[in-house]
């Protein structure tokens, strides 16, 4: 279930920041949905990370989970403090590899539908956090493509999944 309330919120943050990125939101604004979201992801990872007793895979889906986090309170930040957002681009060259090796890590195991789903996932948040070093850290002029990207990614890897395992539809 933590999954799903974790995916729900992902969802909420990658909806507004699409949004944000297209220029429908201020920064100050977009800001607080981020650092609540970012606060909500740290505590879901401290507690996987943190309880006891603590098994391998719980530890890694915190450390996973972290890389997110991150990302969102860097955006909060980024928005409140008016930075460039060049450093953070930076980050997402590190997130992005991350989540490539993960989803290639998951291919080895990608035997239910659930898992199929969740290799897919972690490429297309490599493919999301790839954009947003190439938006960030080069400046490269893809803005309204990132956002139509990020839109999809909210819909599509993280609200709908989400409610649908808060929902009991999908077991994983």
């Amino acid at each position: 279930m933590l999954l799903g309330l974790t995916l729900l919120y992902v969802g909420a943050v990658l909806f507004i920041n699409g949004i944000w990125l297209l220029g429908k939101i201020s920064d100050h604004e977009v800001s607080i949905i981020n650092i609540l979201v970012g606060l909500l992801s740290c505590l879901i990872a401290f507690h996987l990370i943190f309880k006891e007793p603590s098994h391998t895979i719980e530890v890694s889906a915190g450390a996973f989970t972290l890389l997110f986090s991150i990302t969102y309170l860097w955006v909060g930040a980024n928005q409140w403090l008016k930075s460039d957002g060049r450093g953070l681009g930076w980050f997402c060259l590190f997130v992005s590899v991350t989540a490539a090796v993960i989803g290639a890590h998951a291919t080895q195991g990608a035997a239910t539908s659930f898992k199929f789903w969740n290799t897919i996932n972690w490429f297309a948040w490599s493919l999301l956090w790839l954009c947003y070093f190439y938006l960030l850290a080069l400046a490269k002029p893809i803005q309204r493509p990132v956002a139509t990207y990020t839109l999809v990614c909210a819909i599509f890897t993280g609200w709908l999944p989400g409610v649908m395992i808060l929902l009991g539809f999908i077991n994983t």
